[in-house]
C-alpha cells in the first residue's frame, strides 16, 4: 500500500519540482501550454498541501527542499533549507533515513519518532528521482498519537476485566475450598452469591457498554417526555432510597419537557446517576433533579446530590471504564465502574454532553445537555 502512494506522490513531486527548475521559462511570453502547464503545477502543490500527513523532501546533503502545508504547521514555515537533524533529532528516524541513502533503491524504512511535544508518529522514508538525475528522499510523517492513546485504553480496559473478574472468582473459590460444615456454609454461602451477583452485573454492564458504543453513530429519533421517565427512575428506585430516607425532589416545569431520544437508554442513565447518589450519599440526604432550557433547541438537566464527593483531580476521570473515585467504598456498595461510561456514551448517542462537577463532603452535580424536541 505504502509502496504504491509513494509512487504515486514521487510522480506528483517530481513534476512539482521540474516545473521549479524550469520556473524561468514561465517569465517568458507564455504560450496558452506554457499556462496549462503553470495550472497544473498549481494544482500539484495544492494537492500535496491538502495532504494531511507531513511530508518532506531532502536533498542528497539532507536538507530539507519542500515541505507541505501540514509540514510547515507543525514544524514551522521556517524550516525550508534547514537539515533534517535540526527539524527531527531522534537518531532511530536519522538511521532510518541513512539507511534509505545507502541501499540507493525505492523502499520505505518504517520507524517511530518523537516530536518536541512528544507525539508520536510513523515515519515513511522512500528514494525518488525528483530533480532529473539526482535521487531525492520523501518523508512522510503519521500522527500514531491517537493510535496509541486508544491502543493504552484498550490494554487497561484487558487489564481492569482481567482484575474485576479474578477478585469475585477468588472469593467463590476460596468458600468452595472451605466448605465442610454447616458452620462454614453459613459464613461463605451469602458471599459467594454476592460475587456471583457481582461479576453478573459487570458482564451486563459490559455487553451494555459494548452495544451502546456499536450504536453510537445512530441517532434516536422518538419524542420523550423527561418529566414521565424521571418519575419513573424515582418510583423504581423507591426502595433504595427509603432505606437510606433519601428525598429525591423532582423539580420540571410540565411544559417544554419533551427531548429527542431513546426512552429506555435515557432511563439507564438517570437510574446510573440517581443510583451513584444513593450510594454515595449517607442517610437522610437529599438529591435533586432540575431542568433548564438553555435555548430554543437544547435543555439541561441536573442530579444534584449530598454525597461525598469527588476530588477536583479526579473529576476529568470518572466517566472512564472501571474508573473509581473511592474502590474501597465502591467494593462495599457493589459498583462496577462502568455506570457513568454507559451514561457518558449514551449522552453522546443523543448529541448531548455530560458534564461532572464536585466538591468533596459537598455533594455533585451531574449535568445533561439533551436536544428539544420540536
Amino acid at each position: 500500500m505504502y509502496e504504491l502512494f509513494f509512487l504515486i506522490l514521487g510522480f506528483a513531486l517530481s513534476f512539482l519540482f521540474i516545473k521549479f527548475k524550469n520556473k524561468n521559462l514561465l517569465n517568458k511570453n507564455i504560450s496558452e501550454k506554457n499556462l496549462e502547464s503553470k495550472d497544473l503545477f498549481k494544482n500539484q502543490k495544492k494537492i500535496l498541501n491538502q495532504i494531511p500527513d507531513q511530508i518532506l523532501v531532502i536533498d542528497k546533503l539532507k536538507n530539507i527542499v519542500f515541505a507541505n502545508q501540514s509540514a510547515l504547521n507543525r514544524f514551522g514555515g521556517n524550516i525550508k533549507d534547514s537539515h533534517i537533524a535540526e527539524v527531527i533529532r531522534t537518531s532511530k528516524f536519522l538511521d532510518g533515513i541513512d539507511f534509505v541513502i545507502e541501499k540507493n533503491i525505492p523502499t520505505a524504512v518504517k520507524t517511530e519518532i518523537q516530536t518536541p511535544t512528544y507525539q508520536a508518529y510513523e515515519a515513511n522514508i522512500f528514494q525518488a528521482p525528483i530533480f532529473e538525475n539526482e535521487r531525492s528522499i520523501i518523508i512522510l510523517l503519521r500522527d500514531l498519537t491517537e493510535i496509541y492513546k486508544i491502543q493504552q485504553i484498550k490494554s487497561d480496559f484487558v487489564a481492569n476485566v482481567s482484575h474485576q473478574l479474578r477478585t469475585p472468582l477468588q472469593s467463590i473459590k476460596m468458600g468452595l475450598e472451605t466448605i465442610d460444615d454447616k458452620d462454614s456454609q453459613k459464613k461463605f454461602l451469602p458471599i459467594m452469591l454476592q460475587e456471583a451477583y457481582r461479576m453478573e452485573n459487570l458482564i451486563k454492564d459490559l455487553l451494555i457498554l459494548s452495544k451502546i458504543e456499536q450504536q453510537e453513530h445512530i441517532k434516536p429519533k422518538d419524542i420523550i417526555n423527561l418529566n414521565e421517565i424521571i418519575n419513573y427512575v424515582k418510583s423504581s428506585n423507591k426502595e433504595s432510597l427509603d432505606k437510606k430516607n433519601i428525598t429525591l425532589d423532582i423539580d420540571i416545569p410540565e411544559d417544554a419537557t419533551n427531548v429527542i431520544g431513546d426512552k429506555d437508554k435515557l432511563i439507564e442513565v438517570f437510574s446510573n446517576l440517581v443510583d451513584n447518589s444513593i450510594k454515595y450519599s449517607e442517610p437522610q440526604k437529599k438529591i435533586h433533579v432540575e431542568t433548564y432550557k438553555k435555548n430554543s433547541h437544547q435543555i439541561e438537566i441536573v442530579f444534584k446530590d449530598q454525597g461525598i464527593g469527588i476530588p477536583k483531580d479526579l473529576l476529568p476521570r470518572v466517566s472512564e471504564r472501571f474508573f473509581q473515585a473511592d474502590p474501597k467504598k465502591s467494593r462495599v456498595v457493589g459498583g462496577t465502574g462502568l455506570g457513568l461510561a454507559i451514561a457518558k456514551h449514551i449522552i453522546i448517542q443523543h448529541r448531548g454532553n455530560l458534564r461532572i462537577e464536585s466538591e468533596e463532603g459537598i455533594g455533585s452535580k451531574f449535568i445533561i445537555n439533551l436536544p428539544l424536541a420540536s
